[in-house]
């Protein structure tokens, strides 16, 4: 049974959401990188208003704190919403009703699902039979605003405004048109880049169409590029105007309504001139392909054609004295019936697709339009409705889409839409100056178990491949099958070329997982080979030839692994692989790795307060591997779990080792890594190595990064808590080098604050930034009572700085380095008494 597509279908689920407090700027670099045209601000879980991208044209650019104020102060209130289950037509028609641009989705419970916004709908509209007919120039917005690139951004928002324009058209200094959109102002109060002159602001290049081209080759120009507005030229290739979906839809309203109003008068002007013309135009009524219905006054049914009965099933026997209520769905609420009733005394008309009932009890979509007849005095004398089935046509829609753009078998993208967002991604790659990379995919030997097993084997296998292949790729990331057993990766948004030879693996080793189909288990293999914008190809087309020789090469050179397309990368890739391999070995064996302490001291009286553990590696043929290096390495390797067991096992025995001879240990400190942190278990794993060694409490601290904390606060201070009841000190080292959620502070059961080592270099520098800080977070520390410890003291001077601001504890160069176990007991925990000589 055919039903309407519910908003649920096509709404935005990720809600992009705020607390009132949060600064203007800081929600606006929300939407950016998300691409939302709306945030919504919420207090204690509940909607309290939203700001959207036409709110950005309110923002005056010329006042630097107008970034800076709370969300809540220029956000709009309250939040309109939609259940779910809501109708496309019925979220259309409150659009044109309400003059919204988004509603927040909401589900049974009341709580937000989603966000559906009035571009949402007008990409579902289903317009293909009016576009394909129209030209640019029938929908267009007459006399674009175009701006000198000259004027500040200021004054281009406030015409924007004014003018009640979502996009102006901007002619730059050098003769170049550019485009600036709401969207674009959403940037620019996450960036804040000042009142400057919009010439540099402006995206390039304008999209442009002619006034004769068909609306549906504007509309797929819009789709394919996946902007918002076009500029219109003329024969003389000058700007006329500007379209927008919003055009397109409300061309084809009107310019429907004109035609059928003009159709029913004519057939009006017919009926009153003779019964030879009523007879004529009754012959025309049944003749149609649309259902037909003439009601009077009180909208009891007079009339009814043929395809009436033919689409709803009832005869006009059955229908003629009843109201059009023998069709209700029940899917629409008295306010969709009252806004239809108001339309019509308002206008004369309405028009919109409503959900009927057949007289079998099947649910169809209907395009309806509701016209009211009216004598020489204005006088409604009847209404005529005018209906067709859409149903199918939507469904047909959809199912031509998919068939165009995606591969049939696997239903992933295909070689077509794969270009089209090649092409798009270059251009951003270009724009942002980032990196991106294509990776060609080939099954090895899958011709010889298609020919073994049969097509409809080969068929299976190609699909569990697919579905393998997308689950190892990120969000952003395209799949296509380009045919046959061949993949196309598109990687966008790269920083670097190890995380293309991270996902590189990951795929290697998807494929050659088991496959087991109709009962038969095997393994397969692939070789991939990878091509790097701009490294090796500037064009979508070299990009792929690029990926294709490499890919041969992956498979000269044995199979089942990748290749770069350029050699001294294959050879800086080798590299770091046998490097990856090697730390991961000596994490069980134990061959090369060694924990070394670096001590803190208390700078009043110099009494030795404890140590910071810290990883160090010596390789077999590259001697000591610098701690920088090791950790990237473990990032790259995903070996963080191996590393943060391996130092909470090798303090806990050291501390024991010192307790069983009686060295008097200090208490050891430990840097967690985020995902260390958020393990559910990391409480009870340290509680049974502290037993297990019979560690006295007090001698266990723990270090978080600031920025593990910065999302999840609330959580975060359950983990602390658990933690503190544990060990010793808690500390957010690197202070000051994040976004600090100061806020919450208050709140997490730390002890200690330990100031970034690059404050502390700056400090004899004569740099009073660097000083004003240190003298800030020691103020808050002191109204906290936490104690506040400064790492990468180098120098006296440094350390005298320290001491006038009350710095307590000292940690650097100049009174310790990082020293193997047995040193620092010699060193340090023999005699603790005063700080030792400068090393430096």
């Amino acid at each position: 049974m055919s039903q309407e597509l519910p908003i649920e279908r096509i709404m935005q689920t990720g809600i992009l959401t705020c607390d009132p407090e949060m600064p203007l700027w800081m929600a606006a670099e929300r939407m950016a990188a998300r691409q939302c045209s709306s945030i919504i601000v919420l207090k204690a879980g509940q909607p309290l208003g939203i700001w959207t991208e036409h709110d950005a044209l309110a923002v005056d650019f010329a006042d630097p704190d107008a970034v800076r104020q709370p969300v809540s102060q220029v956000m709009s209130r309250p939040v309109a919403s939609l259940h779910l289950s809501t109708p496309m037509s019925e979220a259309a028609l409150r659009f044109n009703a309400e003059r919204r641009r988004h509603f927040l989705v909401t589900d049974d419970a009341g709580t937000p699902v989603g966000i559906l916004s009035q571009t949402d709908v007008a990409l579902n509209q289903g317009l293909e039979p009016y576009l394909r007919l129209r030209e640019v120039q029938a929908a267009m917005r007459q006399r674009a605003l175009v701006l000198e690139g000259t004027q500040l951004l200021a004054q281009a928002a406030r015409s924007m405004r004014l003018s009640e324009c979502d996009a102006v058209v901007v002619k730059c200094v050098n003769g170049e048109l550019g485009i600036l959109t709401e969207r674009d102002l959403v940037r620019f109060v996450a960036r804040h880049p000042g009142n400057t002159p919009i010439d540099g602001l402006a995206s390039r290049p304008l999209l442009t169409v002619y006034q004769d081209d068909t609306l549906i080759a504007a509309r797929d120009l819009l789709m394919d590029h996946r902007v918002r507005h076009l500029a219109v030229l003329d024969e003389s290739e000058e700007v006329v105007g500007l379209l927008g979906f919003r055009d397109m839809l409300a061309g084809a309203e009107h310019l429907y309504m004109q035609e059928l109003r003009a159709a029913l008068e004519q057939r009006d002007r017919a009926l009153a001139q003779s019964r030879e013309n009523l007879q004529l135009a009754e012959r025309v009524i049944e003749s149609s392909l649309e259902g037909i219905i003439i009601t009077d006054p009180n909208n009891r049914i007079e009339f009814v054609n043929r395809a009436f009965t033919y689409m709803t099933g009832y005869t006009a026997e059955e229908a003629v004295g009843k109201t059009p209520e023998i069709l209700s769905s029940g899917r629409h609420d008295a306010a969709f019936y009252r806004q239809m009733w108001d339309s019509l005394k308002r206008s004369g008309y309405w028009r919109g697709e409503i959900w009927n009932r057949r007289k079998s009890g099947e649910l169809y979509l209907e395009m309806l339009t509701i016209t009211a007849i009216t004598d020489e005095s204005g006088a409604v004398t009847h209404y005529a409705a005018l209906f067709s089935d859409i149903t199918h046509m939507r469904e047909n829609e959809e199912r031509i889409r998919r068939l165009a753009y995606y591969d049939a078998l696997t239903g992933l993208p295909n070689r077509r839409l794969l270009e089209d967002r090649l092409e798009l991604a270059i251009r951003h790659a270009h724009r942002n100056q980032t990196r991106l990379a294509v990776i060609f995919v080939d099954l090895d030997h899958f011709k010889a178990v298609n020919d073994a097993l049969g097509h409809a084997f080969g068929d299976e296998l190609l699909v569990m491949m697919s579905e393998r292949l997308q689950m190892r790729l990120r969000e952003d990331d395209t799949l296509a099958r380009l045919g046959g057993d061949e993949f196309l990766v598109l990687l966008p948004d790269l920083e670097e070329v190890d995380e293309v030879t991270r996902i590189a693996r990951r795929l290697v080793e998807a494929v050659g997982e088991p496959c087991v189909i109709e009962g038969q288990e095997f393994r397969i293999g692939c070789s991939l080979g990878i091509s790097l914008y701009p490294d090796d190809a500037t064009t979508a087309e070299a990009l792929v030839h690029n990926a294709d020789v490499a890919m041969y090469r992956a498979k000269e050179e044995g199979r089942n692994g990748y290749r770069l397309y350029r050699n001294e990368m294959n050879l800086q890739d080798d590299r770091q692989r046998a490097l990856e391999k090697a730390l991961q070995e000596a994490f069980v064996t134990g061959e090369g790795l060694q924990l070394h302490y670096q001590p803190i001291f208390e700078r009043e009286s110099g009494r030795l307060y404890g140590a910071e553990a810290l990883l160090r590696w010596h390789h077999a043929l590259l001697g000591s591997v610098p701690p920088n290096d090791v950790m990237t390495l473990v990032e790259r390797a995903g070996l963080l779990p191996q590393l943060d067991e391996y130092m909470l096992e090798q303090v806990c025995a050291q501390l024991a080792a010192w307790n069983a001879v009686g060295a008097g240990p200090v208490p050891i400190s430990i840097n967690l890594s985020s995902r260390q942190f958020w393990q559910p278990d990391l409480p009870v794993r340290i509680a049974t190595k502290l037993k297990r060694h019979n560690l006295q409490p007090g001698l266990l601290g723990f270090e978080i990064a600031e920025r593990t904390l910065l999302d999840k606060p609330q959580q975060g201070a359950v983990v602390l808590k658990r933690l503190r009841r544990l060990a010793g000190e808690i500390a957010i080292n690197d202070f000051g080098t994040g976004y600090a959620a100061l806020g919450y502070l208050h709140d997490l059961p730390i002890t200690m604050l330990k100031i970034d080592r690059r404050f502390v270099q700056r400090l004899d520098s004569g740099q009073k930034g660097s000083a004003a800080i240190v003298a800030a977070v020691a103020g808050l520390a002191r109204e906290m009572e936490l104690r506040l410890a400064a790492v990468g003291v180098e120098t006296e001077a440094q350390r005298d700085i320290l001491g006038r601001h009350g710095v307590e504890l000292i940690q650097g160069y100049l009174f310790g380095r990082a020293v193997p176990a047995d040193l620092f007991a010699s060193r340090y925990l023999a005699s603790r008494s005063g700080l030792p000589e400068s090393t430096s």
